[in-house]
């Protein structure tokens, strides 16, 4: 039984985000420090997520497949710039079966090194490109600051990885998989994003360039909700994949890979929830319908539970994901409140007065009260509780789209910019790129590049930086991320 009420997101947001993740069932702290337990409504939310992105996958003709959580710790050592990347948040095995194992054994971080061994193998001519993998799994990177969902030792993602003939079919494939990330999180998850090309010292350790899609939350604070990079040749080169071509001369691949992880599940709580808890897209909602009986005694009973018995099964025949609550240790006024925490989109009610009228009450958990609840004749029920769906989808997209739109804004100068990071907002200025002109904001505002995104005019030739004065290569938002 869910414990109700959460600290208020103008309170303290942070205890809000923790208090609902726990309160609405989603997740709780596991024995290891920095770990976390997906309980079973969390992982339904993660399930919805991947069988999306699944059918995105397959819909561009990658296939998935499965690799080893162990990997040779000098296959990390391949690629010089990724092992220094990665170097601080390894765990490594040393020994198994009571014995010191020959070769340490790095736990799976990421899989570039050991699918870069196994597309070394797997590929001999141009016949063979490309070759477009994905896998679903788990990584360990030893992060001990846990904030559940967002940053946790071990996490559940999917990795893309791909080889091609030419640079453009490696920067077609990367920009192809950033659109799908772009159109699942509008489409599916009701989150807008920004697209755009990370800054170097954002960039994956490897990469010739990284893309990200930026969330606002509902802090202002940005969340990196998912990545694709363009690898160049450095882990073909590391990893000797090569080809033949057409004219039978040996070339190196040139590689991608992109990732999407459970964060998010933490930006679509932190991008949509308000101080009632969860508001979940219908889309991806483990529980899309909830139906709840109201009754005072067994006459009343029997009629209403034969009734809304009949509107689940109408609603499951129809695909939709419904849930009947016929606890009765609680009454109806918590069961709204619970629901409500969970953010069930839709809660469906069937009382004695609506038995006789053969109707429901349909209640949308995007608008509170009175506005958004409404009496529907029961032959109209599937018909409205369809386009209900579809609308609070559209409501939140629009609502989520306002808000960050209302808290983005361009800086001309240096002291502009401090002032609307300071504010919490997101400024979008013009920056050279440079780790100096990073470090520089981020001492004074603790904000850092987020990307340079790529609906952007190109900067007429000469634009200054707004930090360091030297040439701007683009126009990069700043803001405070998780």
């Amino acid at each position: 039984m869910a414990e109700q009420g959460v600290t208020p997101q103008s309170e303290d947001f942070n205890a809000w985000y923790t208090d609902v993740v726990q309160r609405a069932d989603l997740a709780d702290y596991a024995p290891v420090r920095g770990s976390m337990i997906i309980k079973p409504y969390g992982y339904a939310l993660w399930e919805n997520i991947q069988a999306a992105l699944d059918a995105r996958f397959k819909a561009t003709g990658h296939q998935n497949a499965y690799f080893p959580l162990f990997i040779p710790q000098s296959f990390m050592q391949k690629e010089a710039e990724h092992v220094e990347g990665f170097a601080p948040e390894l765990a490594i095995v040393t020994h198994g079966g009571g014995k010191e194992l020959e070769e340490p054994l790095v736990v799976r971080p990421t899989s570039e090194t050991v699918i870069g061994h196994a597309f070394a193998n797997w590929i001999q001519s141009y016949r063979d490109l490309p070759l477009l993998i994905n896998q679903w799994a788990n990584v360990v990177r030893w992060e001990l600051r846990t904030r559940l969902f967002l940053r946790t030792m071990e996490f559940l993602w999917q990795e893309g990885h791909t080889a091609h003939a030419t640079q453009a079919e490696a920067q077609a494939e990367t920009m192809q998989m950033l659109d799908v990330y772009a159109d699942f999180a509008r489409d599916q998850a009701a989150l807008p994003v920004i697209k755009g090309r990370k800054s170097d010292q954002e960039r994956f350790a490897g990469a010739d360039a990284t893309y990200s899609i930026e969330a606002m939350m509902r802090n202002r604070w940005a969340l990196q909700s998912g990545t694709s990079h363009n690898l160049g040749q450095n882990f073909a080169k590391a990893f000797d994949i090569k080809y033949l071509d057409e004219n039978n001369e040996l070339q190196f691949c040139w590689t991608t890979s992109w990732g999407l992880s459970t964060r998010m599940v933490g930006a679509i709580i932190m991008g949509h929830g308000d101080d009632q808890g969860l508001r979940l897209p219908p889309r991806l909602a483990p529980i899309q319908v909830v139906a709840v009986p109201i009754f005072r005694n067994d006459d009343q009973k029997s009629d209403v539970m034969e009734a809304i018995t009949a509107a689940v099964q109408e609603l499951q025949d129809a695909g939709i994901r419904v849930h009947l609550d016929n606890r009765e240790n609680v009454n109806p006024g918590f069961k709204f409140n619970d629901w409500e925490m969970r953010g069930v989109p839709v809660r469906l009610e069937v009382g004695p007065k609506d038995v006789e009228k053969n109707s429901v009450a349909l209640a949308r958990r995007d608008v509170p009260g009175k506005e958004g609840k409404q009496f529907v004749d029961r032959p109209q029920m599937l018909s409205t509780v369809t386009g209900l769906l579809d609308s609070i989808h559209e409501n939140m997209l629009r609502e989520a789209a306002e808000f960050r739109d209302a808290h983005l804004h361009e800086a001309a100068t240096f002291d502009e910019m401090v002032e609307i990071l300071e504010a919490g907002d997101w400024a979008l200025a013009p920056y050279d790129g440079s780790a100096e002109a990073e470090d520089k904001v981020q001492e004074a505002t603790k904000a850092t590049s987020r990307c340079f995104p790529l609906d952007q005019e190109p900067l007429p030739q000469g634009t200054a930086c707004v930090i360091t004065g030297r040439d701007a290569i683009g126009k990069a938002y700043f803001a405070r991320a998780y």
